[in-house]
């Protein structure tokens, strides 16, 4: 078998002074595509970063809010997401002259996303909906191996979402995603990890879950719509 595109052991977390996640076991193949559920505040953001802080090198990151530099345009936003692979000098000469073959392969992305019409649009002009969208693009444009999203289809409706994470798994080998919806997650993951009061209370494969076996799990009844 591979070796683990991830494994964390007995991982904990804590923020002033408060734990966050203690006594965390996960392991994750390649190939798998990872829903992380839970109550809000149960701590699925917190193990997101956990995973990117182990390792930071294979990782492509759509995270809870857009960050996007609202001032800059959307080609330069998605940009940002291949800036550690680029000359320092060729970074530069983007801020004011983007390359056509740069500008040509952000459009492509974008247009996977339904935006490739808003590439020169100021960030902060675009709606919630669009700035996911464009934060998705820029882990679709960094295309690295492992996807790390923290809610990444919040902001969408159901079909839009389900488009947006049929994108991200053909680019990406292995997937981690925090999701609130449970068709969603049901649908596009392999496996379901429910995280509560900081620990794993359930870790399966989707395929043998329903929303009834779930639902215990969720004081949201929005998560069911």
């Amino acid at each position: 078998m591979a070796e683990p595109a991830i494994r964390l052991a007995n991982a904990s977390a804590a923020y002033g002074g408060r734990a966050v996640l203690d006594g965390i076991d996960l392991v994750v193949h390649p190939g798998e595509r990872v829903a992380v559920m839970g109550r809000s505040g149960a701590g699925k953001s917190t193990l997101i970063g956990l995973i990117q802080a182990q390792i930071p090198e294979r990782v492509a990151l759509v995270p809870q809010a857009a960050a996007l530099v609202r001032t800059l345009s959307v080609f330069h936003n998605v940009y940002m997401g291949r800036l550690d692979r680029n000359r320092t000098s060729h970074n530069l000469r983007t801020l004011v002259w983007p390359a056509r073959a740069d500008l040509d392969a952000v459009r492509a992305v974008l247009a996977r996303v339904g935006l490739a019409d808003r590439l020169r649009d100021r960030a902060g002009a675009l709606s919630g909906g669009q700035q996911q969208r464009v934060s998705v693009a820029r882990a679709l444009y960094n295309g690295r191996p492992v996807l790390l999203a923290d809610e990444p289809v919040s902001a969408l409706d159901r079909v839009q979402g389900g488009l947006v994470l049929t994108e991200l798994a053909r680019t990406h080998e292995t997937l981690v995603m925090a999701l609130h919806d449970v068709s969603l997650a049901l649908s596009h993951a392999s496996r379901i990890v429910v995280v509560e009061a900081g620990r794993i209370a359930l870790d399966a494969p989707s395929a043998g879950l329903d929303a009834a076996a779930l639902r215990r799990y969720f004081v949201d009844e929005e998560a069911f719509a």
